[in-house]
């Protein structure tokens, strides 16, 4: 996945305050966001876990459900008055007006050049009522996050002008900017009859803390305080920036005892927040660091280091090492905890590690640790197991013994030393079965028992994986090679039946799911046999969704009108506003960057709110939302160019799901371009065997050529391996060579067995994803048609 939405910088106070100002920047869930793999430690997973739970459902045809069927269904939903009827008129007349605004207007929101400011100006100044002032919001907005504050203070100035349909909005912000502009009254102005000219507004739990940041500024902190504490008992007192706002009210009314309290609360409690770093320098300031004792600041440390922010915990934990009232065995805690920092920086020097002294504790199994991790990067071996063996018997229950066996064995699994492998993933599941690590671990040595031909061994692994780690994503794969294992090596078909029921009933879509039943098909009319533990799994529940959105809502239609002026972080919060969007919000969101072509934006936001989709049946979910979760764009490109190289469409399209979720624009941190995710050098290669002259990389974020040129290389790396898919998309994935060699690790029964025995979890987890969303778009093609034939009867 290539994320290519704007980045807010956690030191930008005005970002801050924008993002402030939204209920939720996200499609009404946190997202999880696809990481590459590091074939060096941990691989990376990018498929959704399901839990399996008790039921006594036990439908096994993969083509029927027992879900209810979703057509276009209508929500009751309590009549809009009179009153929001005219307003969602007026906001509609305002979303046609300036229709034309939003790619200018989306391109200064994400690049903020002095082009994209050029073009939306001039839109604003030819036109007039709500276009212009939404040109006016656009430059506002932009103008806000550039920190110019007086050039933001005129555009929504001129936005209120101009039209009235984003007031509230251009109120607000324009409230913050005066704010930064020293403007003080009239953000007052602004501020004191906001919730009663505003009272439907997303702003108005924002505004009591904007008003004590106010009164701050007017050195009024009795005023502050007063606002602030007819809010106390609301959700909104639970947020970082109320806390950091209290605490300075106290602070200029001299109650210090009272703002030291908080501002120590709010860098405890809110450690990655930008007002957890306003709370340092303000106790720093009034000289009360000395209030947040070594652990506190140890256990903000850590709050860094388990968010990534490696260089930020690595800067923390060398100030607190270099702390006079930090004992030596603390000291060189913190030490090895700013080493292991600069070791997922790749900067960490074996003559670091010299420096810290060797103890018996959990420094010093961290710091053996990190030594195990550079023996391995230098390929190692001797040192590396000499190092674990010393951790066994030293360090026996430590958490970072758990490291050291899972990275070990990910090593030795990497040199296909396979037994070895096995060795180190055992012990981590027999010595820490409820670690993180666990269920991964246990799976690896089960499946490299299988590879080796233990099959008892693997069987016997197989039962334990599927009883203990029922919860983990590695079920799909327990439960369809314990099948195979029922059905090849032990001859008990009756077995094998209900392992690959259970398989296409639970985990639909999974990649195991289609190729299950093609095993069930080769048994024939064998009578599944009883397992109760595996008739009692059922699939995630679905919840309630619908298809039928209340266009005419205010909030709805206001949500594509900051669409036009490019305020995307406000859009979902919008929605949110609205009666009865637990249903349909997220499809609503999703539609509005579907109707401009923002596939990608779309996806995502249907991904984070539908987790579960992959083992969700068809007509469990109204189409509309599969359409967004596998469109079909550039359709005819995609047809045409397959067809002239000799390839299912559906192939491509899936391949291209895969790489960009459909965004043309999108450029990998290596370099690849456009939807196929192209090299220059690749593209080049074919541009010339396709005659076209004059290439540039930059084509290759043309959809049409991109898919052109794209569809060449796919059949050429095709021709490569035997017209093999399987083996295509790993290469395209991992490289022509990776292929190649995990080819020639000993024999595979068949296609399947060498997918599971990719070790790579980002190219294993890739090819089995592209194979899924075939099948996917195969049977979406298929439900459209026959809902087709019925509306036609």
């Amino acid at each position: 996945m290539y994320a290519v939405s704007r980045v807010f910088s956690g030191g930008n106070k005005v970002a801050a305050l924008v993002i402030a100002g939204a209920v939720s920047a996200s499609c009404w869930s946190q997202g999880t966001s696809s990481s590459s793999t590091t074939h060096k430690k941990h691989t990376s997973t990018t498929s959704s876990t399901h839990t399996a739970k008790k039921t006594t459902t036990h439908s096994v045809e993969h083509k029927t459900s027992t879900a209810t069927h979703h057509k276009s269904t209508h929500t009751k939903r309590r009549p809009l008055s009179a009153k929001a009827k005219a307003k969602s008129q007026k906001l509609h007349q305002a979303f046609v007006a300036s229709s034309q605004l939003r790619p200018m207007a989306q391109q200064l929101a994400t690049m903020r050049t002095p082009a994209a400011y050029a073009g939306v100006s001039a839109y604003a100044r030819s036109h007039s009522g709500e276009a212009s002032a939404a040109a006016y919001m656009a430059l506002g907005h932009a103008y806000l996050l550039d920190l110019k504050f007086p050039d933001a203070v005129t555009a929504f100035h001129q936005a209120n002008v101009q039209g009235q349909a984003l007031d509230d909005y251009a109120d607000y912000l324009e409230a913050q900017a005066d704010l930064q502009s020293n403007n003080l009254a009239q953000a007052e102005t602004i501020l004191s009859s906001f919730v009663q000219k505003h009272p439907d507004s997303i702003f108005v739990h924002s505004v009591p803390v904007l008003q004590a940041n106010l009164f701050l500024q007017e050195g009024d902190p009795q005023a502050a305080l007063h606002i602030l504490d007819a809010h106390k008992d609301e959700n909104i007192a639970n947020h970082a920036d109320y806390q950091l706002a209290l605490a300075k009210s106290y602070q200029m009314a001299g109650r210090l005892p009272e703002a030291t309290q908080l501002f120590r609360r709010t860098f405890l409690g809110f450690p990655l927040s930008y007002e957890a770093t306003q709370a340092k320098a303000q106790l720093a300031a009034l000289g009360a660091t000395s209030s947040l004792t070594i652990e506190e600041r140890s256990h903000h440390a850590e709050a860094l280091y388990k968010a990534g922010r490696f260089n930020e915990a690595d800067d923390e934990y060398r100030a607190l090492a270099n702390d006079p009232s930090v004992t030596d065995g603390l000291k060189n805690s913190l030490l090895v905890a700013a080493a292991n920092c600069d070791w997922k920086l790749k900067h960490l020097s074996k003559d670091a590690l010299d420096r810290i002294p060797d103890s018996d504790d959990e420094t010093g199994a961290r710091r053996m640790y990190l030594y195990m991790e550079l023996a391995r990067d230098k390929d190692d071996g001797e040192t590396q197991r000499s190092i674990v063996e010393q951790m066994e018997t030293r360090f026996p229950s430590s958490p970072w013994l758990n490291e050291a066996l899972y990275s070990s064995g990910n090593m030795y699994l990497l040199r296909k030393d396979f037994p070895t492998a096995i060795g180190y993933y055992g012990e981590l599941a027999k010595r820490f079965p409820k670690s993180s690590y666990a269920p991964s671990a246990h799976w690896r040595a089960a499946w490299l028992n299988y590879r080796t031909g233990q099959y008892s061994e693997a069987a016997r692994l197989m039962d334990e994986q599927i009883a203990v780690y029922h919860g983990g994503k590695e079920i799909p794969s327990a439960l369809y090679w314990r099948g195979r294992l029922y059905q090849n090596q032990e001859r008990r078909p009756e077995m094998a039946a209900v392992y690959y029921h259970t398989v296409a009933r639970i985990y639909r879509h999974y990649y195991y799911a289609s190729i299950a039943q093609q095993r069930l098909a080769e048994l024939g009319s064998v009578t599944p046999a009883n397992v109760a533990s595996l008739e009692a799994m059922h699939p995630e529940p679905i919840p309630t969704l619908t298809d039928d959105i209340p266009e005419d809502d205010p909030h709805v239609v206001r949500a594509h009108l900051l669409a036009n002026a490019g305020l995307n972080e406000y859009i979902a919060p919008e929605i949110q506003a609205a009666d009865g969007s637990d249903e349909w919000g997220a499809l609503a969101e999703a539609k509005i960057y579907a109707s401009y072509g923002e596939n990608w934006r779309a996806m995502r936001c249907m991904k984070r709110a539908l987790p579960f989709y992959t083992s969700a049946p068809i007509d469990s979910l109204p189409m509309e939302y599969w359409r967004i979760l596998f469109p079909q764009a550039y359709w005819s490109t995609i047809k045409s160019e397959s067809e002239k190289n000799g390839l299912d469409p559906y192939m491509v399209a899936s391949l291209i799901r895969q790489e960009t979720e459909f965004n043309p624009a999108a450029i990998s941190n290596k370099s690849a371009y456009g939807l196929m995710q192209l090299l220059p050098s690749v593209g080049k290669s074919m541009a010339k065997e396709e005659g076209i002259h004059h290439f540039e990389a930059n084509d290759l974020l043309n959809p049409d050529t991109n898919i052109r040129l794209g569809t060449r290389y796919l059949r050429q790396t095709l021709e490569k391996f035997n017209s093999q898919p399987e083996y295509t998309f790993a290469a395209y994935n991992a490289g022509d060579n990776r292929v190649t060699d995990w080819q020639s690790i000993g024999h595979y029964s068949g296609m399947d067995e060498f997918v599971e025995s990719i070790p790579f979890t980002e190219t294993r987890e890739y090819v089995q994803a592209i194979i899924r969303n075939e099948e996917i778009y195969r049977e979406l093609d298929h439900a459209s048609t026959q809902q087709s034939a019925s509306a036609t009867k």
